[in-house]
């Protein structure tokens, strides 16, 4: 895609006077809206204040309306949060009201077309790459409540490139990613920034830059989508290539939308030499920023500031909380000074979703596709003959998660049936991706086993020898805290050590094995039997894994550099989803075995 498409660069936002504001916004910014006042501009002279709000979301995955496809229902959690851009609508409509609408800009930090069955629904099922295909509803809503530009998230490239510029296509803003480019010429492929004018009451030109920065992970975790056609360097080393660069076309404000949490780490390891959450690495090392709107974490950090090295300047960081629940904004104050603007200050803060009720404009923009969605995620497919629910999952050898490794299992072996492969023992991987889901007794529908396995990956098999697979599960056992032996165990306080999340947690089907929790990690996994017998270092086994994992996600040993033997593009939902419409009935005893348990010395823990 040529970048003289579209028209955003260099778009400008004429403001008016200033307007009445209320507490939404915060106060150095307001009072500064249309008021020219005394600044640092030389003895004598009158310089002008001018204030303006930087709104943002990320990580939206999906969410238009506050509703759970997963449970049917409006959404709800533990804290009352509400989700999803119709209540983002409503804050923004107050922020442009009380600021004046030409006061203000709405970005976003990325991951907005995956996540939820509607998100799924619009790139699989109905898909907007088809013939006449629809235009994807995030499109729609975020077109109709006016955003001025988002950054690209690894989740966005889940789908495949087709379906990623496709969406790009129908946004009335652009999609930035200064550090996705052409894996040959290692162009740019998206727009790297957009610079937004807005205008003081005085009629001056206030040039507002936003650089867009994805995720270096894509390269791992999509793969199969971007190897041999887009490449992704680190946010650090493509910052500092381009905020100066922006500095020079007269940048007066440089904002950054990074999805890339800001703790310094990386869940993929020493597979890539870039950094995955490096938004406050950004900030510290690369001058002439000024804010920072953060995504990738799934965190709430309302305001933090870092001193950055070279400048010591602070540079304001914030993120707001996943799905719409929060809504960023960046109160910005730039002076008249010597000829030009400078800024003076920013601050920032979040917003609750929760507040104030969804827009009827958006729900009504998007009420038939809501419908359709909702039809077919509660599509009965088949029956289950007991309850398996994933409450103690992370701790338990449990039905549920059987079941996934199970039907992974079955599809590798088919798959593999007359290869050189064949007589190699197959064993499978899963994980605990809710501790909430379950799949009810009777009858199964789609949502239900949405629920049990909600992210769009795929199924790989990868050869792994014995002393691998020990390695591989001694890593997985990272998971738990080391719990002394001899007094009581509170399952909610011995897992996610480090914070490790529920995903990066793996059991593995086709062996047996022991997990001492009363020893460090990396000597805990014990007892590990294929047949009854000890597995020798030289064995080969066949892991049925799933792409995030086979490509380095959660960064696992050998997995992501062992023999690939086999691979479809096919979900595993949906191979799930295919292996209970084929069966009509899931009958937990045909898979359910307690092949692993934690100790403590030896001695079970539950």
């Amino acid at each position: 895609m040529s970048f003289d498409r579209r028209k955003f660069l260099g778009s400008s936002v004429v403001t008016g006077a200033g307007v009445a504001l209320s507490g939404a916004v915060g106060a150095s910014a307001a009072e500064a809206v249309g008021v020219p006042q005394r600044s640092g501009g030389g003895v004598g002279h009158r310089g002008e204040r001018y204030g303006f709000t930087v709104m943002g979301t990320t990580d939206l995955h999906g969410n238009v309306f506050n509703w759970d496809y997963a449970t049917d229902a409006e959404f709800d959690d533990a804290d009352h949060n509400d989700v999803g851009l119709a209540k983002i609508s409503t804050l923004v409509a107050d922020v442009r009201q009380q600021r004046g609408r030409r006061n203000t800009l709405l970005i976003d930090a990325g991951d907005t077309i995956q996540g939820t069955q509607l998100g799924y629904y619009y790139a699989k099922v109905d898909p907007i790459t088809g013939p006449n295909g629809p235009v994807h509803p995030m499109a729609r809503a975020m077109n109709a409540i006016g955003y001025d530009a988002a950054a690209l998230g690894n989740h966005e490239f889940n789908y495949g490139l087709e379906v990623l510029r496709k969406f790009e296509d129908s946004c009335d803003f652009p999609l930035l990613g200064a550090n996705a480019v052409d894996a040959k010429s290692l162009r740019p492929a998206f727009r790297p920034y957009v610079m937004k004018r807005l205008r003081s009451p005085r009629g001056r030109v206030v040039k507002v830059a936003v650089l867009g920065l994805t995720n270096p992970g894509i390269a791992l975790w999509d793969k199969a989508h971007v190897q041999g056609k887009l490449a992704f360097p680190g946010l650090v080393e493509q910052a500092a290539k381009w905020v100066p660069r922006l500095r020079s076309m007269g940048a007066d404000v440089v904002l950054v939308a990074a999805h890339s949490g800001m703790s310094g780490t990386s869940s993929y390891g020493d597979q890539l030499p870039y950094v995955e959450n490096a938004a406050a690495l950004v900030a510290e090392q690369v001058p002439g920023i000024d804010a920072i709107l953060v995504g990738h974490a799934h965190v709430e950090v309302p305001e933090r500031r870092v001193v950055n090295k070279e400048t010591g300047r602070e540079v304001v960081l914030s993120e707001p909380l996943k799905w719409g629940q929060r809504l960023t904004l960046f109160d910005v104050v730039v002076e008249w000074r010597r000829g030009r603007w400078e800024v003076g200050s920013v601050g920032s803060r979040v917003v609750n979703a929760n507040a104030v009720a969804e827009d009827p404009r958006i729900t009504g923009l998007l009420r038939a596709e809501h419908r359709k969605v909702v039809a077919y995620v509660n599509r009965v497919i088949g029956r289950s003959k007991a309850e398996m629910t994933a409450a103690e999952a992370p701790v338990k050898d449990t039905p549920v998660l059987d079941f996934i490794s199970f039907v992974q299992a079955e599809v590798v072996r088919k798959a593999l049936a007359g290869s050189e492969f064949a007589s190699l023992p197959v064993l499978s991987q899963a994980s605990c991706f809710s501790r909430t889901a379950k799949v009810p007794e009777g009858e199964v529908t789609i949502r239900a086993l949405a629920a049990l396995y909600p992210f769009d990956n795929t199924l790989e098999a990868r050869v792994l020898t014995g002393a691998q697979l020990r390695d591989y599960l001694e890593f997985s056992a990272r998971y738990y805290v080391r719990t002394a032996a001899g007094g009581p165990v509170d399952p909610s306080r011995i897992t996610n050590a480090d914070g490790t999340p529920d995903y990066n947690y793996d059991a593995v089907r086709g062996v047996s094995y022991e997990i001492d929790i009363a020893k460090p990690a990396g000597q805990r996994v014990g007892k590990v039997l294929f047949g009854g017998e000890p597995v020798g270092d030289a064995a080969e086994f066949v892991l049925a894994v799933n792409n995030y994992r086979a490509n380095g996600g959660g960064g696992f040993p050998h997995v992501a550099r062992a023999r690939q033997v086999w691979s479809t593009s096919d979900e595993i939902r949906n191979l799930i989803i295919g292996w209970v419409q084929e069966m009509k009935e899931i009958d937990p005893s045909v898979f359910a075995s307690v092949e692993w348990r934690l100790t403590r010395d030896g001695v079970p823990v539950f």
